[in-house]
C-alpha cells in the first residue's frame, strides 16, 4: 500500500440520462495500482472499466469517492489545480481507437510533439523534431513516418504513434483504454510485446483494461474483474487464473478458447445467455492477497 502510485477509494460514478433516468456506471470499488506494476482490469462490455479510466484520467468528474495520484486528490478541483503541471505530464492516456485520437490533420512529428509544446517541456534532444523522431525509433518506426498523416498508416502504426506520444511526457502511469482491441491479432501481439518491453525499460505503471484474457494473463501482474460496475474480484494474475472464486470470474475463464480444436470442439459448454451474477456483499480477502465480493465469510 506504501508504495502505491494511484489509490482508488469508494469510486462512483453515475450517467444522467434524463430526469427520471440514472446510470450507475461504477459502484462503489476501490482498489491501488502499485509503482512499476501492471494492473489489468477485465470484464465484459458495459461492466464499468472505461468509466474508471476516464474517472482516473479526469475525463469525468466522479460522483462520489476519492483518487489518489501520489497522495493528490484528484477529485478535488483545488488541489487538482495546484499540481496541474504534475498531473497533466506524469499520467497519460492511449485510447482504443487510434484514428479518433490523432488529429488527421496532424503529421507524426507534431503529433507526438504536441504534449511537449502545451506543457512547455524543452525537448531534451535538442529539437521538437528530433524527440519525435527518437520516440518514434523507440516504438519500432523508422523516421519515414515523421511527415506521414494517420490515414496513411495502418491501425498498429497508428496506435504506435498514440504510445510515442504518451512517452514523450516520461509519464509515470500510462493508462492503456483498450488499445488493442481494434488490431487484427498479429499486431495485437505486437503492441502488447511493446508494452511489455517499453514498462521494463521505464519502470513506470500501467492500467490496462482489455476483452482479451489470455492478453493480460501474459502481461499483467494483478487483475481486477469488474461486473454491472462493481470489482467483483482482485488478485494476482497467477492465483486469479489458478483459482477464480467468484462466480463471474469462473464464468469469463471458461470462454478462454483452448489452442486444440479437438479440445475445443468437444468440451462443455456453459449457457450464458441468462447468467446474472450477484452484486450484494462486501469485498473480501479469502486468500492471501486474493479479494472477492461475497456474503460469506469465507469461501
Amino acid at each position: 500500500m506504501d508504495n502505491a502510485i494511484v489509490t482508488v477509494k469508494n469510486l462512483t460514478h453515475r450517467f444522467r440520462l434524463s430526469k427520471k433516468t440514472v446510470i450507475k456506471a461504477v459502484d462503489d470499488i476501490s482498489f491501488t495500482i502499485q509503482k512499476g506494476e501492471i494492473f489489468g482490469l477485465v470484464g465484459e462490455s458495459g461492466s464499468g472499466k472505461s468509466t474508471v479510466a476516464r474517472c482516473i484520467m479526469n475525463i469525468y468528474q466522479p460522483t462520489a469517492g476519492e483518487i489518489l495520484f501520489h497522495d493528490v486528490n484528484t477529485c478535488d478541483k483545488t488541489a487538482f489545480r495546484q499540481n496541474r503541471k504534475l498531473l497533466q505530464t506524469a499520467r497519460q492516456l492511449i485510447f482504443q481507437d487510434s484514428a479518433s485520437s490523432l488529429n488527421q490533420r496532424m503529421k507524426v512529428a507534431d503529433i507526438i510533439a504536441e504534449p511537449m509544446k502545451i506543457n512547455h517541456i524543452t525537448p531534451p534532444r535538442g529539437s521538437y523534431r528530433e524527440e519525435a523522431a527518437f520516440q518514434l525509433r523507440y516504438v519500432g518506426m523508422d523516421e519515414n513516418y515523421l511527415d506521414k498523416y494517420p490515414s496513411e498508416m495502418s491501425g498498429g502504426q497508428r496506435q504506435r504513434v498514440a504510445i510515442a506520444r504518451a512517452l514523450s511526457m516520461e509519464p509515470e502511469l500510462l493508462v492503456a483504454d483498450e488499445p488493442i482491441a481494434s488490431l487484427d491479432v498479429s499486431i495485437q501481439a505486437q503492441i502488447v510485446n511493446l508494452f511489455k518491453h517499453l514498462q521494463k525499460e521505464h519502470g513506470f505503471s500501467i492500467l490496462f483494461i482489455a476483452h482479451d484474457l489470455a492478453m493480460v494473463e501474459y502481461l499483467c501482474d494483478r487483475i481486477g474483474v469488474m461486473y454491472r460496475g462493481k470489482l467483483v474480484e482482485l488478485a494476482e494474475t497467477a492465483e486469479l487464473f489458478a483459482h477464480p472464486l467468484h462466480p463471474y470470474t469462473q464464468m469469463l475463464l471458461s470462454a478462454i478458447p483452448y489452442p486444440d480444436p479437438i479440445r475445443e470442439r468437444n468440451r462443455p459448454r456453459m449457457n450464458t445467455e441468462d447468467m446474472i451474477f450477484d452484486t450484494e456483499g462486501t469485498f473480501r480477502e479469502i486468500r492471501p492477497n486474493h479479494f472477492v465480493l461475497t456474503k460469506e465469510a469465507a469461501l
